[in-house]
């Protein structure tokens, strides 16, 4: 059931984290306030598909 997704960064559009998600649990995508190494800062990462 569990999904493999990428986040990316809102601001400089990397895509940095993979992560996994339970499909059935949470169908809307995922945001999580993730460190962005480039900006030196925690910012918000979104799912990517």
């Amino acid at each position: 059931m569990r999904q493999n997704i990428i986040l990316e960064c809102g601001e400089t559009k990397e895509r940095l984290y993979l992560t996994s998600k339970n499909k059935r649990n949470n169908p809307e995508r995922l945001e999580l306030k993730k460190y962005s190494p480039k900006l030196r800062r925690k910012v918000i990462f979104k799912e990517v598909k």
